[in-house]
């Protein structure tokens, strides 16, 4: 990452990613892909009230005598208990709810929790993260100096959700990812936290012991429950309607008793650490800027508020430090062993052996697929105005 230069003209992306380019107008590259993809990614109006309707009739009719109709994760954070609120409550759905303990849950995410699966009567299965396996690869990341530290909590989550689906027998879950506030993404940023090939790897280069427990899945086996034998099939239901987080965080709490947890994903305290502390001082990147830019293409916020919004500190010195304090000490690190892991040079993802050839072809048939629903949509219209 370099010092910020630009910021974009419509959002407020701005050029401390490389990646990030600007047209003649001074718009980046991320809003423009964002803005083209929100037409085919959230209906906000009848057609989304429409394919919420078929989704929820369909869920119903398969889940007929069988325990759950689909099953929904719960982190403790706004997405997902606002979405087994609304399939839950507003929709009727029998709902199995998953939660993957990785050791690092806030009290107000456990409180959050508690309250929704005790008021909507929920099952829950939770599957808990051996401790030590956990800190072990979390350590391996920092020492590998990637970007992607979440992976070691996410890929627990993704390969513990499609094996739950598979030992339960349910076809269907419903993800809290939404276009209104995770739209905008830069080209590359990140790594795809399902690549256990990688995340086998960096354990093995820098691990202090070998992991029997940890829910490492390849990317063949991802492949084979999601393309092949097509085990799950993964919904976003949030995207049929015009939702709004802060809107949603309000009826949860006259509902719920719903605590907040402060900053996007701040329900897990190593996720904040890693978006507050760890990005902008390695990668000099403000992951704000993604929440807020994806809410200005959503037409949630303005620009100008966002810029207001993005020039408050990410976080005050002091909890910065008892935040830092508090990751070091339970990963069983000294506070200068992990100042050392943040200020090493960063090393891209792909230095490591990974299953990414994979990868690029489930993003190069999701590419050619999005080409295509134009064409799908034209040809279900006119086959609806038949009728």
């Amino acid at each position: 990452m370099r010092e910020t230069q630009r910021i974009c003209s419509f959002c407020i992306m701005d050029d401390s990613n490389p990646a990030i380019e600007f047209d003649a107008s001074g718009q980046c590259n991320c809003c423009r892909d964002a803005l083209t993809r929100k037409p085919h990614e959230w209906w906000p109006g009848p057609e989304g009230d429409l394919r919420m309707q078929r989704l929820v009739a369909m869920l119903k009719q398969e889940g007929k005598n069988k325990p759950y109709d689909a099953m929904v994760g719960l982190s403790g954070g706004i997405d997902s208990a606002f979405l087994a609120h609304l399939a839950g409550r507003k929709h009727g759905l029998r709902l199995l709810a998953v939660h993957i303990d990785g050791g690092w849950n806030s009290e107000p995410a456990v409180h959050n929790i508690e309250r929704l699966v005790r008021k909507l009567d929920l099952d829950l299965h939770t599957y808990v993260v051996e401790w030590q396996e956990m800190r072990d690869l979390q350590v391996s990341f920092l020492k590998a100096s990637v970007l992607n530290q979440d992976i070691p909590q996410d890929h627990a989550f993704f390969s513990t959700l499609y094996r739950t689906a598979t030992k339960f027998g349910i076809r269907h879950f419903l993800s809290g990812v939404n276009f209104a506030s995770e739209s905008v993404v830069p080209p590359g940023f990140g790594y795809p936290s399902i690549d256990g090939t990688h995340a086998r790897a960096i354990q093995k280069r820098f691990g202090s012991m070998t992991l029997t427990t940890y829910p490492f899945m390849s990317f063949p086996e991802y492949m084979w429950m999601t393309r092949v034998r097509k085990q799950l099939t993964i919904h976003r239901p949030l995207n049929y309607f015009d939702y709004d987080k802060e809107k949603a965080q309000e009826e949860l709490r006259r509902e719920y008793g719903w605590r907040d947890y402060g900053s996007k994903h701040s329900e897990s305290r190593f996720t904040k650490f890693y978006q507050d502390i760890y990005l902008p001082a390695k990668f000099n990147f403000d992951k704000r800027r993604l929440h807020l830019s994806s809410l200005i293409v959503a037409g949630q916020m303005t620009r100008d508020d966002a810029l207001a919004e993005i020039s408050k500190p990410i976080i005050l010195e002091r909890d910065a430090r008892r935040e830092t304090k508090f990751v070091a000490k339970k990963l069983g690190l000294t506070e200068q062993q992990l100042q050392s892991y943040m200020l090493a040079p960063p090393v891209p993802h792909t230095n490591y052996p990974n299953g990414m050839m994979l990868h690029e072809v489930l993003m190069q048939l999701r590419r050619w697929t999005r080409k295509l629903m134009p064409v799908r949509r034209h040809r279900t219209a006119k086959a609806t105005n038949v009728d």
